[in-house]
């Protein structure tokens, strides 16, 4: 069962267990790990890491670590698919809400799934796509 979505950072953040993480959001990724259900990540979001690591916004081995982790079979977060269903449910993510087409992307997975995003990005939080943080 997918229980939600993580975006960038926050997939980032539970992997290397930053307290910038809120509890919430800790607390609900941590309940599907042992519920035995999963947390998908938009392949937008790794396309995401490689370019902030090449503005030298990330270290260069956060997109080796997260990648190594979503092939750990135990890990609770694993890559969503990027398709014409998730592209189709880009259209019930207003633009006007969330205007960066990644963030929408990310939002749009989780709206074709039924589930919440998790995410702090106030956009997203703010738009009319389920969240937790």
């Amino acid at each position: 069962m997918i229980a939600g979505v993580v975006d960038t950072h926050t997939a980032l953040w539970y992997l290397l267990r930053n307290p910038l993480l809120s509890i919430p959001a800790r607390n609900f990724i941590d309940s599907a790990a042992s519920s035995g259900s999963s947390i998908l990540l938009s392949p937008i979001s790794l396309a995401e890491i490689v370019y902030l690591t090449e503005k030298g916004r990330l270290p260069v081995s956060a997109y080796e670590e997260l990648k190594r982790a979503l092939f750990d079979h135990e890990y609770v977060i694993e890559e969503a698919p990027f398709n014409a269903d998730v592209v189709e449910a880009m259209r019930q993510v207003p633009r006007s809400e969330v205007p960066d087409m990644p963030d929408r992307i990310v939002a749009a997975t989780a709206v074709h799934f039924g589930v919440p995003v998790i995410s702090r990005d106030g956009k997203i939080r703010t738009s009319s796509v389920r969240t937790v943080w």
